[in-house]
C-alpha cells in the first residue's frame, strides 16, 4: 500500500508490504538516488515482516518543495528518522544500498535509537579512501562536465570512474572516455539539470564524512557489506574503510553493487541468495 509523508521541504511516497502477525522488526529497504522500484525482487524474497520501500526527496514520486538544488545525507536522514516515526515500528531494520547507505550511517550516527540493524551495502563514502583525494576530484570533474554538457557525457564519466579498479588516477579528468551512444545515451545537451544522482546527491553523497565516534557508540547492529564481484571498485573499497573506520571486518554478500537486483533495470544480480544473506544477518 502507498503513502505519503509531508517533510520539511518535500513530500515522500512510500510503500509498505504488510505481513500480518510478523513479529520480526519491520525492515526498511532504501538506496539512493535509486527510488522503490528498485527494491521489487528483494522485497519479494522477504516473507516473514513487513517490508517498506521508498522514494527519496527530489526522486520518483517524491517531490521538492524547498526549491534547493541538492540534498544532503543528513537531510535524507532527517527524512528517514521522520518515516521511521510515522510507521511507529521502531526500532526498524534496515538494508540501504550504496548512496542509500551513505544516508543510513547519518541517521544512525543522529537516531540510533530507531535502527535495530542496519546492513549498509557499499555506500560510496569517498572520504573514507586512502586515495580520497583523487577520488573527489573525479567527482568534482564528473559534476563539472555534468554542468558544462549534460547528462549523457556525465553518465559516462561516472560510469567509467565507478568501475575503476583500485585507486583513481590524479589524471582522470584528462582520461578518454567512451562514447554516450556505446551506452545508449545522448551527447545532446538538453539543457536541464535536474538530474537526481548527477546534480542533487553525487557530491554531497560522496563528501560525506561519517561520525565514526558516534556510529561507534551507537546502540544499533551495523554491518557493512560488501558485493564478491565488486572487489576494487570505488563503493566497494568504500564500504572496507567504513568497517575499518568501526573496527569490524565487512560482509561479502553475492554478486556486485547491484547484487540485490532483479530485472528492474535490465542489469539483474543474484536476489536470491542476495536476500538469503540479508536473512541470515538480520536474524
Amino acid at each position: 500500500m502507498s503513502h505519503t509523508l509531508d517533510v520539511p521541504g518535500a513530500v515522500l511516497h512510500y510503500d509498505v508490504r504488510e505481513v500480518p502477525g510478523a513479529t520480526a522488526p519491520t525492515l526498511l529497504l532504501i538506496g539512493s538516488p535509486m527510488d522503490a522500484t528498485g527494491f521489487g525482487t528483494l522485497a519479494g524474497y522477504i516473507t516473514d515482516r513487513t517490508v517498506v520501500t521508498y522514494d527519496p526527496r527530489g526522486i520518483g514520486r517524491s517531490t521538492r518543495t524547498d526549491g534547493a538544488a541538492e540534498s544532503t545525507p543528513d537531510l535524507h536522514a532527517d527524512d528517514l528518522s521522520r518515516l521511521i516515526t510515522a510507521l511507529g515500528a521502531g526500532p526498524v531494520d534496515i538494508f540501504a544500498s550504496s548512496g542509500g547507505a551513505v544516508n543510513a550511517l547519518a541517521l544512525v550516527a543522529r537516531h540510533p535509537e530507531q535502527v535495530r540493524v542496519l546492513v549498509a551495502h557499499e555506500p560510496p563514502a569517498l572520504t573514507t579512501l586512502p586515495d580520497a583525494k583523487e577520488a573527489l576530484a573525479a567527482v568534482a570533474d564528473i559534476r563539472a562536465t555534468y554542468d558544462r554538457a549534460g547528462a549523457g557525457p556525465a553518465m559516462v564519466k561516472f560510469i567509467t570512474a565507478t568501475s575503476l579498479k583500485g585507486e583513481v588516477p590524479a589524471d582522470f579528468a584528462a582520461l578518454p572516455t567512451p562514447d554516450p551512444a556505446q551506452f545508449g545515451m545522448s551527447s545532446d545537451d538538453d539543457g536541464s539539470r535536474t538530474d537526481p544522482l548527477l546534480g542533487q546527491n553525487l557530491v554531497t553523497c560522496t563528501h560525506y564524512e561519517p561520525d565514526f565516534a558516534a556510529l561507534r557508540a551507537a546502540s544499533t547492529r551495523i554491518v557493512m557489506a560488501v558485493g564478491e564481484e565488486s572487489g576494487g571498485e570505488m563503493a566497494h573499497r568504500a564500504g572496507v574503510a567504513v568497517a575499518a573506520g568501526l573496527g569490524t571486518e565487512p560482509v561479502t554478500f553475492p554478486s556486485n553493487h547491484g547484487g540485490f537486483l532483479g530485472n528492474e533495470y535490465g542489469m539483474p544480480g543474484q536476489p536470491e541468495p542476495f536476500a538469503a544473506k540479508l536473512r541470515e544477518i538480520l536474524d
